[in-house]
């Protein structure tokens, strides 16, 4: 009998649809996955094992998170990482809770309102300097514990490294954890970019999550060489109710999770994940140093992980979009942002400086 066209062992036809040599700084989204991530896929490809995460693969990521975040740390596959925040978030609120972030929250400004109409709970941003909360700034919001008119505060949400580029110290998250706990609140980290933190602490993954009485945490690995894939972390298990559930019911849960937990335990079992975030990190400072002493740029925020914030003319940025892909981050003010990846190189940073010098006249 002869195995169908595209069955183990066949050839199958496949068509490159783009330019593997275009570059750019859009977004750490844009790169490709890792080969050692890939690798680890076909690793877990063939034959059959459980779904819905009753997996060897899954089971073995719980023992590799547990080494980063301590041993009552529990992880949950999920597609992405809007879907990581809602379940995180929906396992932590009743239906009347609300939780405080910053106004450049990506749960906010980035999620299509995902929070509030699958989570089904309220957003209460407030302004925050360099995008990052201080207990100060939590207190504008937390406040009507027992109002019946108001969504009650239950959450505060940091993202770290912030969607400015910035770090919080471990020392600024457990205040704002402090200060939750006191009022009975949770605290729920974004971490797309975790390790891109830990790479710019130049400290384990624990000293700023769990230490410092991080709750629950959203775990990135797309933006790290990921092909698709995040986890929700459980750090106070305590704290969250029905997340097998929540989860289920908020559409991510895998059926195949072992390819998810296959990429994420490539990524954390050793230190892909370090390797990856410091070079990304490296790279973006690279680019930063490059574009201080170019007259019409101005770096706009501190360069801490692995994104640059700069203004520079309009037409300008336009112009050097057609060569090399980014976004303007406020169009109005001519901000752009540069985000660089595990897989940006020099040349791809010295190529752009180029760029920029040659329209810039400098």
């Amino acid at each position: 009998m002869t195995a169908p066209s595209g069955q183990p062992g066949q050839p199958t036809d496949a068509t490159r649809h783009h330019d593997p040599g275009l570059r750019g700084f859009a977004s750490d989204n844009y790169s490709g996955a890792h080969p050692e991530v890939l690798a680890a896929l076909a690793l877990a490809n063939g034959g059959h094992q459980s779904a819905y995460g009753a997996d060897a693969y899954t089971a073995h990521l719980g023992e590799v998170m547990r080494g980063h975040f301590g041993p009552r740390a529990e992880v949950y596959p999920v597609f992405n990482g809007t879907g990581a925040n809602v379940v995180g978030l929906q396992a932590l609120t009743d239906r009347w809770g609300a939780v405080v972030c910053t106004a450049h929250a990506h749960i906010h400004t980035d999620e299509c309102g995902a929070p509030e109409r699958v989570g089904g709970l309220k957003l209460l941003p407030v302004e925050a300097p360099g995008a990052k909360l201080t207990p100060e700034l939590v207190a504008r919001e937390a406040f009507g514990f027992d109002d019946e008119h108001r969504a009650t505060p239950q959450v505060v949400s940091l993202t770290q490294s912030t969607e400015l580029g910035t770090v919080y110290t471990p020392e600024e998250i457990a205040a704002v954890a402090e200060f939750a706990h006191e009022r009975g609140m949770a605290v729920h980290l974004d971490g797309a970019r975790l390790a891109n933190a830990a790479a710019a602490l130049d400290l384990p993954l624990s000293a700023f999550t769990t230490d410092v009485g991080v709750d629950v945490l959203s775990f990135g690995g797309t933006k790290n060489g990921l092909l698709f894939g995040e986890a929700v972390v459980v750090l106070a298990p305590e704290r969250v109710r029905a997340m097998l559930h929540v989860r289920k019911l908020s559409m991510q849960l895998p059926s195949k999770t072992r390819f998810v937990a296959a990429q994420l335990e490539a990524l954390l079992a050793g230190d892909l994940w370090l390797r990856g975030a410091r070079h990304a990190n490296a790279m973006a400072r690279r680019l930063a140093d490059g574009v201080a002493a170019v007259d019409g740029v101005e770096i706009s925020h501190p360069v801490q992980a692995n994104a640059v914030f700069a203004t520079l003319p309009q037409d300008a940025s336009r112009r050097l979009m057609k060569s090399y892909p980014f976004y303007f981050w406020n169009e109005a003010a001519g901000e752009v942002r540069w985000m660089c990846s595990f897989d940006t190189t020099e040349e791809d940073v010295d190529g752009f400086l180029a760029a920029i010098r040659a329209e810039l006249g400098g």
